[in-house]
């Protein structure tokens, strides 16, 4: 399973930005996908989350002004990110975990900078 970012770059504070991720390979039919984002010198940290059921959860720093959307077949999950600031600048990861396998994939990563 492979897991492919795409929609990364720099914005300017306040613009917008749509980040994609498609799924290659095989995955159950029950699985959670998401975005996660490392910012310089921090840990890896939740962006937002679609879970098997629909679910959504967002991150208390990105709350209205993100929105996460899933796609079932090919599994495809896409991040509209609104009003961005300079705190958004960081590396945002796509993920999936497939919960009948218990198996975690990870993206390598799209870089997203915000210029004040």
């Amino acid at each position: 399973v492979q897991l492919v970012e795409s929609g990364g770059g720099l914005v300017q504070s306040g613009g917008s930005l749509t980040l994609s991720c498609q799924v290659s390979g095989s995955v159950s039919g029950l699985f959670h996908m998401g975005w996660f984002r490392q910012r310089p010198g921090t840990k890896r940290e939740l962006v937002a989350m679609v879970r098997m059921d629909g679910t959504l959860n967002y991150a208390g720093a990105v709350k209205g002004r993100v929105a996460i959307s899933r796609e079932a077949g090919p599994p495809a999950v896409h991040l509209q990110m609104f009003d961005l600031i300079s705190e958004d600048t960081a590396v945002y990861y796509c993920h999936l975990e497939d919960v009948a396998s218990g198996e975690l994939f990870w993206g390598p990563g799209t870089q997203v900078t915000v210029s004040s």
